[in-house]
């Protein structure tokens, strides 16, 4: 860790935050703000989509995690976080066909019209969840690059670039944070190819041995990666980072940009892993992004703190904008639902989502705990046509919520765990979860039809 940061790394900081303040347009309506349309009312293209949904998804947690995983596992590792962002293949099928099919114009109009009122308060908690981690979970990486945790370098940079993000989302919402991403994600294209051209002439090793990096053993990194493939049915349904996303273009451009989204974010993310592997191959512990730059001298270590800044500022006001939706429009009155609202909200949620700063929390559980916990989610929206009564909901997401406790507070049964390594008990929890979920939803469905 740096305990004295570059100046240059502050600028970098500051003067990313002030630039997309200032080139972010004012969103006067509720359209403008909450769904993002422009002055004319019209709605994002494939391409905009498509950078908002691939870069809001590789945020700094992500690919913070992809490179410590390609340093844990070698290129197991980087597979195994890639498999993630497959949910953009499910979510984008089943949004398309809610929308084109069932006629419905949002998550929440689903559930309300499937499972009542309740569901929807269910539902909106898991939703918040997510939201509020995603902020701590991103901002702690920004910090990790400034000084060591708990230092006053690590809490004033998280401050300074949560309050200049915050500064720009509110200004125009959801239509800022589109236009932020795709200037964001090429950012991002360019500096991942400066770092890999930086780290790959470095060592002996070539291309191949990054891809041979790791052993595919269960220890090795599969049991992460047979789980996460497990949460991809359920876990991108609580994430209305995406699944606002899947409603603001016509049905074939959504499902067209969600296809693309997918390809590149799981290509992008394995990429990142070689400096995780490139940290392996070099006998290096801790964050292995921050030690890599470290190594690779002050360009890279520049623009490995840009690629974090980029990234953490696309999930971050991807993160308010969502929140702002969730409690003005999802939940809110119709007669309520105005932009001074919405940006009240941006406002709570980041002061909420900074508290966990201060109790230095797990980066990665931001992610496993929250994608066990909502499992139950996975036959609610996979088997969305069978009419199936509330108690199905109810009982699905209940399980789901439960196991994902347990989980988290390490008292999932030892005894079944059927494989060895790290993350044995995350496999076998979303395993026998599954199977759970989809009998218990299933039971009041076959009651109710005999």
């Amino acid at each position: 860790m740096l305990e004295n940061p570059n100046i240059l790394q502050w600028i970098l900081v500051v003067l990313s935050g002030l630039l997309f303040f200032f080139i972010t347009p004012i969103s006067k309506t509720a359209s403008e703000f909450f769904s993002a349309t422009d002055a004319e009312g019209k709605q994002p293209g494939v391409f905009m989509l498509t950078a908002s949904l691939v870069i809001s998804w590789i945020f700094a947690k992500s690919i913070t995690n992809a490179a410590n995983l390609g340093l844990l596992f070698g290129f197991v590792g980087g597979i195994a976080y890639a498999v993630y962002y497959l949910s953009f293949v499910v979510a984008g099928l089943v949004i398309y066909q809610l929308r084109t099919k069932g006629g419905f114009t949002s998550i929440h109009h689903f559930l309300q019209s499937k499972f009542g009122r309740s569901a929807v308060i269910i539902f909106s908690i898991l939703i918040g969840f997510r939201l509020f981690n995603e902020v701590w979970s991103n901002t702690m990486v920004i910090g990790s690059y400034f000084g060591a945790a708990g230092s006053s370098s690590y809490y004033s940079s998280i401050l300074v670039f949560t309050g200049l993000t915050l500064a720009y989302t509110l200004k125009g919402g959801l239509r800022s944070s589109l236009l932020t991403d795709a200037i964001q994600m090429v950012l991002f294209g360019v500096l991942l190819f400066i770092i890999m051209a930086l780290i790959m002439p470095r060592g002996e090793e070539t291309v191949s041995d990054y891809i041979t990096s790791g052993s595919w053993t269960m220890a090795g990194g599969l049991n992460l990666l047979f789980a996460a493939f497990i949460q991809i049915f359920s876990y991108p349904f609580h994430d209305s980072v995406m699944t606002d996303r899947g409603f603001i273009s016509s049905p074939k451009k959504t499902l067209k940009s969600f296809l693309w989204a997918a390809l590149i974010g799981f290509f992008c993310l394995v990429v990142f892993s070689f400096v995780g592997v490139f940290a392996r191959f070099q006998d290096m512990e801790g964050q292995a992004a921050v030690e890599v730059g470290k190594v690779l001298g002050v360009a890279a270590m520049l623009a490995m703190n840009f690629i974090m800044v980029t990234s953490a500022a696309s999930t971050l006001d991807s993160a308010f904008s969502s929140f702002s939706k969730l409690v003005v429009i999802d939940l809110g009155n119709k007669k309520l639902q105005t932009v001074s609202r919405g940006r009240l909200m941006m406002v709570l949620l980041t002061i909420l989502g900074t508290l966990p700063i201060f109790f230095n929390p797990e980066i990665l559980s931001a992610t496993t705990v929250s994608g066990t916990m909502v499992m139950g989610l996975a036959p609610v929206f996979l088997l969305w046509k069978l009419d199936a009564p509330k108690l199905s909901f109810h009982l699905a997401v209940g399980a789901g919520i439960v196991i994902g406790i347990l989980v988290a507070i390490g008292k999932f049964p030892e005894s079944l765990i059927f494989t060895e390594g790290k993350y044995n008990d995350l496999l076998a929890s979303n395993l026998y979860g599954i199977i759970l979920v989809f009998i218990l939803f299933l039971i009041p469905y076959f009651l109710k039809e005999r």
